[in-house]
């Protein structure tokens, strides 16, 4: 793995601190910036300090410009791929990277390929509590539309492009 520690912090749309952990660069492609967990990597949610440790390694791709991120992760976790529905990332220097939540998941299982959308009813419930302008809607159900059908069909980077930047974890 490479040597290069970048923070991962996730926002709602009011700012509130969400989701954040520590990975590790693993380097760049045409799809975005990869990083790297470890197994035992330390998840930590809002003030709560550590949630849970992660029991798969697991690789993360932020795309340049697109909403949303990527989550690829190893057996045994149930899914495969777990995508969040985001604001672009936005990149404060090479050790932070941020987004802002927009709470649909678009996932895929393991064991059977299926592909579903999580979390419409809390896109729903904030859209009215955090006033989330029609653009960003629009931007987050597109998103969602979009990835369901790249995550069914394998469109890369569903496919097996991500297969050789799990290897590269610890």
């Amino acid at each position: 793995m490479g040597e290069a520690e970048v923070r991962v912090v996730v926002h709602k749309f009011d700012g509130s601190l969400h989701w954040h952990h520590s990975m590790v660069r693993l380097g760049e492609d045409e799809h975005g910036v990869w990083l790297g967990a470890p197994i035992g990597t330390v998840y930590s949610k809002g003030g709560e300090g550590e949630v849970y440790a992660t029991e798969e390694r697991r690789v993360m791709l932020f795309p340049r410009s697109a909403w949303w991120t990527a989550l690829f992760q190893s057996a045994p976790a149930r899914l495969d791929v777990y995508c969040d529905v985001t604001t672009p990332p936005e990149w404060l220097g090479a050790g932070e990277v941020t987004t802002v939540d927009l709470d649909l998941d678009v996932c895929r299982i393991r064991q059977d390929g299926s592909v579903f959308v999580d979390d419409e009813d809390e896109f729903i419930s904030h859209q009215e509590r955090y006033r989330y302008p029609q653009d960003v809607i629009r931007h987050a159900e597109s998103t969602a539309e979009w990835l369901s059908g790249a995550l069914r069909d394998g469109t890369e980077p569903f496919g097996n492009r991500y297969r050789s930047w799990l290897e590269q974890v610890g």
